[in-house]
């Protein structure tokens, strides 16, 4: 456990005892959501559109500090640094539509993206209407020609704060959307990163930075800035990141604006305030007008050490809803007379964590017969996903270490506990007759469960394949290629990815391409051209620049390190290819 943390001795769970803590001394205030790690606001306006904002946990007071009068209305909350699940969410929009409809705001993070894009076919499905507002206001993540690959920081506060203001105004839905929108669009950010952050459960910082350096643009989870200098005085801090905000925005004499300094963990109010007072220079310098000022800790990164500047362009609609009565415990403005509820909250707050380590025993494996499959009934596809799943807890520690390098470090807890999941899933269906409803339930069970991109893509690797197939008693080594071929081409289209782009598909696909190259051989064969297949796509990661995820930002820094994703791929198909072959311990 790292000695920077107080944490207890399992931090698996951080997360879920975190919100028991919170919704227990706010529960005045709020209402968990059944069993997810959700809440709602228990005195929200009647008869209005519902807010819905949430994202990875570890930014507090970011998301769950922006609920209440005048703000979200509810707040879905993923693992540390990680998307939560499509279920979740779509769970928290349901407790708190009124029939007028639910926007989701939220970072522009992939993972974010993909699960909540999934929760909003969910509750469509359901007949609930939706729409969602990413925010991108990180100025130096991408060019402004770009705009919609720029991360989301401290902006978030100022969208969630005129979108509720709206909402709680009567606005109808359409009008609601428009307003978010607008004020997203007039808000930029820039951040400065002076000391790294260990996540729970990690030895080591998610980045490395000298003692004497500091990091102009730096994301939240240590994606790289526009460029890395050795420590300077806080007022040439100060001057270089409005210099970008300026070059940004083009802030006119006589412009009102309102401004945010953030704290990112570990800065202190004292240097807060600090560049507030340089930063007030330029603003009197060039005749802008500071309608609303706020200097406090908004979005951090554990104990990272930084800040951020967020500025937004103001006009009179804006203004009024930034003027606007609010109230949380972490963020209130004017008067709020709300009456709140008094009801009695379960001091027990309790979930199934995530990765749960004290349950890694290995499930028994058994087999139709010994030596080779030459195919797969339904209780070998069973015991295959079983021992596969067995192979990926186990690897856990390494998937983290790989993913680390480039990563937050967050996939082999998240892989691990998926695979739990799916393990419990596929223990309740001994008996199964249909082989391939064994690979749906496991890939919903990981999907469901997983939270960040990895949910939606590795419980697609499963269930994209199979879904839609006529039922059969048998898979055969043909059957196994068209359903790979199926996922394919789903986590394609969902996620954006192709070969090169440092994903799990460059695994993945070399491993179909594969598969379909042995066409007509037995399934062992098959196996072993997919895991061949993907190891090397998994090497070839290591000379590829990411295009998606947090490595996005590194550029060339990611080339040398393998992807984390192409590695799950490459375990899961040498275990399948060792489950056949009957060569496991």
């Amino acid at each position: 456990m790292s000695v920077k943390k107080i944490l207890n001795e399992d931090s698996s769970n951080v997360v879920e005892v975190m919100l028991n803590g919170y919704l227990t001394a706010y529960k005045r205030y709020y209402k968990k959501i059944g069993e997810y790690n959700a809440f709602k606001y228990r005195a929200a306006r009647k008869d209005k559109v519902a807010i819905v904002i949430g994202g990875g946990s570890g930014h507090e007071p970011l998301f769950p500090g922006f609920c209440g009068s005048g703000l979200a209305d509810a707040v879905a909350c993923g693992n540390v640094c990680a998307s939560p699940n499509p279920e979740l969410i779509a769970e928290t929009a349901k407790a708190v539509d009124q029939g007028k409809g639910v926007i989701f705001m939220y970072g522009n993070y992939a993972g974010d993206n993909l699960n909540f894009d999934m929760a909003e076919e969910l509750c469509r499905a359901e007949g609930i209407r939706t729409a969602h507002v990413r925010v991108w206001d990180d100025c130096a993540s991408a060019p402004k020609e770009r705009i919609t690959d720029r991360r989301g920081i401290a902006g978030d506060v100022y969208v969630f704060k005129v979108a509720g203001a709206a909402a709680d105004a009567g606005l109808d839905f359409d009008e609601v959307l428009r307003v978010a929108e607008k004020a997203r669009d007039n808000i930029s950010s820039i951040g400065v990163c002076i000391s790294p952050c260990t996540l729970p459960g990690n030895e080591k910082p998610t980045f490395e930075l000298g003692d004497d350096e500091l990091e102009f643009g730096m994301g939240l989870h240590g994606e790289a800035g526009v460029e890395r200098t050795k420590m300077m005085p806080a007022h040439k801090i100060v001057d270089r990141m409005y210099s970008e905000l300026q070059k940004e925005m083009d802030l006119k004499e006589g412009e009102e604006i309102a401004v945010l300094v953030n704290g990112l963990g570990s800065t202190p109010l004292l240097e807060l305030n600090l560049v507030y007072h340089e930063l007030a220079k330029h603003f009197a310098k060039d005749g802008l007008i500071v309608h609303d000022a706020e200097v406090k800790i908004w979005c951090t990164s554990m104990e990272m050490g930084g800040f951020s500047i967020s500025i937004m362009r103001l006009d009179d609609e804006l203004k009024g809803y930034i003027d606007a009565p609010c109230y949380s415990p972490f963020y209130a403005k004017g008067a709020v007379t709300a009456e709140l509820s008094a009801d009695e909250a379960d001091d027990t707050l309790e979930e199934e964590p995530e990765f749960d380590e004290n349950d890694v025993e290995k499930a028994q494996i058994t087999r139709s017969k010994d030596g080779v499959l030459t195919e797969l009934n339904a209780e070998d596809t069973r015991n295959m996903l079983l021992y596969v799943a067995d192979k990926i807890i186990a690897a856990k520690p390494y998937l983290t270490e790989v993913d680390s390098a480039i990563g937050d470090g967050d996939h082999g807890i998240g892989m691990a506990g998926g695979m739990q999941k799916a393990k419990k899933k596929l223990a309740q269906r001994s008996g199964e007759e249909n082989a391939y409803k064994l690979f749906e339930e496991a890939g919903q069970a990981m999907l469901m469960s997983m939270g960040g991109a990895s949910g939606v893509i590795f419980g697609s690797l499963y269930l994209a394949g199979a879904k839609g197939a006529e039922p059969s008693a048998v898979i055969t080594g043909e059957d196994l290629t068209r359903m790979e071929r199926k996922s394919l081409e789903a986590i394609q289209e969902r996620g954006k990815a192709a070969v090169g782009d440092k994903t799990m598909v460059d695994a993945l696909a070399p491993a179909v391409e594969a598969m379909e190259a042995h066409a007509g051989e037995d399934l062992l064969s098959i196996l072993k051209a997919a895991e061949e297949g993907a190891r090397q796509g998994m090497e070839n990661t290591k000379n590829y620049t990411a295009k998606f995820g947090r490595a996005k930002s590194l550029m060339e820094r990611a080339i040398g390190h393998q992807d984390a994703g192409a590695t799950s791929v490459y375990l899961i198909f040498q275990g399948m290819r060792e489950y056949v072959e009957n060569s496991y311990d």
